[in-house]
């Protein structure tokens, strides 16, 4: 088990360092071609943070672990709701004043109905995947219609403030870009590896260390992203990096991962899994929305009821947990 482990922190430490590599080389790379900050923030900067997820549930799938992958995108979409949110909120209350964030509120709700109703009969199957994709691409040219058209969007102001301080030459950029997406391909099938042996060797489901270790690995660039943006004040890039982040997962790492290798669903997923990840996505809306003129907000009591319900989830998870779940 000793060298497994230390595959997993290893392939974690690389994994953190390569996708801030590939996310700062891609978004200055973008400068250089006069993209528009909102489609930066939008599109690039969500593949970017959703990336380690792509990546390992890819490899998952094709080696033979298509739960792993499951595990690791639902489990990722957890993590960033509950605990990366609620950590955040904790260090900087997080005020949303994008009205692009607000349209993607209720359609993170839609896609993850979407990603339930397609599982609902215990299968993942290539059509499913298929229709995740579709709706990918759909979502991916609206963003760039809205990343075209939004120039005074709050978050439009946030990026370009990070994007002109991070500005590097395009050379640079272009080879962070390079070394970032290789070191993120070779620490996920490190990651990968040592995930498998570790759950092999404790007797628990591949589905259970994707939910766990996987989850919170792979979303360990959004946690250092996020609470740097609240630290900054830059409250609707943390929020646009979880809600970019859960769409990516929802429909392009499960739809990849199930084009690669259809999974059976247990159960387990669909009465313990699914309605987490869905009440937590429907407390974000209601958070974040603002009603009655109450301007979104996640303020510290809200971050902190996230982080008692991420504990409890896991706490739950790993006390119950079985080779078959």
């Amino acid at each position: 088990m000793l060298m497994p482990s230390l595959a997993i922190l290893v392939g974690l430490a690389l994994l953190v360092w390569s996708a801030d590599r590939f996310v700062e080389g891609a978004s200055s790379t973008a400068t250089h071609f006069s993209v528009p900050p909102l489609l930066v923030g939008m599109v690039i900067v969500g593949f970017g943070t959703s990336a380690p997820e792509m990546v390992v549930s890819s490899l998952a799938a094709s080696q033979g672990n298509p739960l792993l992958a499951l595990g690791n995108a639902w489990g990722s979409n957890i993590v960033n709701i509950a605990l990366i949110l609620g950590v955040t909120a904790l260090v900087a209350p997080i005020l949303v004043q994008s009205a692009i964030l607000r349209k993607e509120l209720p359609l993170l709700i839609a896609v993850t109905l979407l990603a339930g109703f397609l599982v609902w009969d215990g299968t993942l199957s290539r059509l499913d995947a298929w229709i995740l994709l579709g709706v990918f691409a759909a979502l991916m040219g609206w963003s760039i219609f809205e990343g075209m058209r939004g120039g005074g969007d709050a978050l439009a102001t946030e990026t370009a403030t990070e994007m002109t301080a991070h500005a590097m030459p395009l050379p640079r950029s272009l080879m962070w870009v390079v070394l970032g997406l290789g070191f993120l391909v070779g620490s996920s099938q490190l990651l990968v590896w040592g995930a498998v042996q570790v759950a092999q060797g404790l007797g628990v489901s591949d589905l259970v260390i994707g939910l766990t270790v996987l989850a919170i690995g792979t979303s360990l660039p959004e946690l250092a992203s996020c609470v740097a943006a609240a630290r900054k004040g830059e409250h609707d890039i943390a929020l646009g990096n979880v809600l970019g982040s859960n769409l990516f997962n929802s429909l392009a790492v499960v739809g990849i991962a199930g084009a690669i290798a259809p999974m059976e669903v247990s159960g387990a997923v669909l009465s313990r899994d699914f309605p987490v990840m869905l009440a937590l996505t429907l407390v974000l809306f209601v958070m974040c929305w603002g009603f009655r003129g109450r301007q979104g907000r996640v303020n510290r009591v809200e971050g902190s009821m996230l982080l008692l319900a991420y504990a409890g989830y896991t706490t739950y998870l790993l006390t119950t947990m079985t080779p078959s779940a």
